[in-house]
């Protein structure tokens, strides 16, 4: 079993309410829009970081975290990009991903919307974290779990 915090659109945030809330994590799995290289260094400090750049960063940070990022964690299958869809609505490219790695979990970003469902389609748990830093959202948020063999457990959610 290990225990994964996710979080996704930091923009250069990652204060004391986000950082108590995934304090009880092994790792830090970030879609996205992370802010600068420095933020995703002071993050892996925090935590090990696993990342995907987003849409605001720049040239730096894409030449370290990739776009699509393929992982196995214990047995479960992950797929983890930022601007990706959601199910029943897809982008071509993250619909072509699903296809080839058949995920167990997919995870995206960029809405700032919190969402947790199933694909029925692809027999998947997608994931979107909404936004830890802060955006036009109101509520900041994230979401912490334990991947246990190829299931998801212990589903958090913790607003900021």
């Amino acid at each position: 079993m290990i225990r994964i915090g996710l979080i996704s659109d930091t923009h250069g945030t990652f204060d004391d309410a986000v950082r108590r809330f995934l304090e009880p994590v092994e790792q830090i799995w970030h879609a996205g829009d992370i802010g600068s290289l420095e933020l995703a260094d002071r993050i892996n400090a925090f935590r090990p970081l696993t990342a995907v750049y987003g849409n605001i960063d720049d040239h730096r940070v894409r030449t370290v975290y990739p776009r699509f990022k393929h992982l196995i964690c214990e047995n479960l299958s992950v797929l983890m990009t930022h601007i990706g869809g959601y199910p029943g609505h897809y982008d071509v490219q993250t619909r072509q991903w699903i296809e080839q790695v058949h995920p167990d979990l997919f995870i995206s970003g960029h809405s700032h919307i919190l969402k947790v469902m199933n694909d029925s389609r692809y027999h998947l748990l997608h994931m979107n974290p909404g936004a830890a830093g802060y955006g036009y959202q109101g509520v900041r948020t994230a979401l912490r779990f334990t991947v246990d063999g190829d299931r998801v457990t212990e589903l958090e959610v913790g607003e900021f």
